[in-house]
């Protein structure tokens, strides 16, 4: 049982890490740069283009999504035709089987449910509500439905990829083994309106310094605030090298 002291602590922890966040938004904003405005796209473009970019890269999932956008001129022409074509039509992004059936299952039950291809319904919803209501069809998990939520409804929470599980873990925001788990409680402590350019820059930094080996902490941003037990400030690096081809992003493109 939790005592008026502990909720205390746990409230002046939150609003600790709370205001570390903020101070790594800044360093990070610092280093990068501000990320450019995030544009009004469509919930259910955004939805598609995620389920295309998983397990590969924003190159290839990108040109999976054009293709896919040029070769049917609507969503409903998705739903009635083969899955070989529609595999075929996507195969750039890999997995193409399992992403074929998960589009072609979500747009036929949601037009079934629904009456409409569109998700715009869902900006009635709270963030919790629509999360539910996405990772209720097979093949989209969290990620993808905080994905919907951040680039398709410019909500304020912070998709939890690979990248961002890595640096928010080994900074010490968050300790945790489950990259869901982990969302749910960064959601709770994220500070209003920073979402994106957090969500942004910490996987630039995933992708050019913090990487999952031999991660570059010696021309790190953020490394005074990091508290990674393995971090050292090694042989030095060129910093604009390190900083090259990471500000391609699959979903600022759909």
């Amino acid at each position: 049982m939790k005592t008026a002291n502990s909720k205390k602590k746990l409230h002046t922890n939150e609003l600790a890490v709370s205001e570390l966040i903020l101070n790594l938004n800044s360093k990070l904003i610092e280093f990068f740069g501000k990320p450019r405005k995030i544009s009004k796209s469509n919930p259910l473009d955004i939805l598609i283009a995620t389920i295309l970019s998983q397990n590969t890269n924003d190159i290839n999932s990108h040109k999976a999504f054009l293709s896919l956008k040029s070769e049917f001129p609507d969503y409903n022409s998705i739903i009635n035709v083969s899955q070989k074509k529609l595999q075929n039509v996507i195969k750039v992004a890999g997995l193409a089987q399992k992403k074929c059936k998960t589009i072609k299952n979500f747009l036929t039950k949601l037009e079934k449910d629904k009456g409409e291809l569109s998700l715009n319904f869902l900006k009635k919803y709270s963030n919790e509500d629509a999360i539910k209501f996405l990772t209720s069809f097979k093949g989209i998990g969290v990620k993808t439905a905080s994905c919907v939520l951040l680039f398709g409804m410019n909500r304020n929470v912070c998709p939890v990829d690979t990248h961002v599980f890595r640096v928010i873990n080994r900074v010490g925001i968050i300790n945790h083994y489950d990259r869901d788990k982990t969302f749910f409680k960064l959601s709770e402590i994220l500070p209003k309106k920073i979402a994106y350019e957090f969500h942004t820059n910490i996987i630039k930094l995933g992708r050019s310094i913090c990487t999952s080996k031999n991660p570059s902490c010696n021309i790190c941003p953020i490394f005074e605030f990091c508290s990674y037990q393995k971090k050292s400030k090694s042989k030095q690096q060129n910093v604009n090298s390190k900083k090259r081809n990471v500000d391609f992003m699959l979903l600022d493109n759909v």
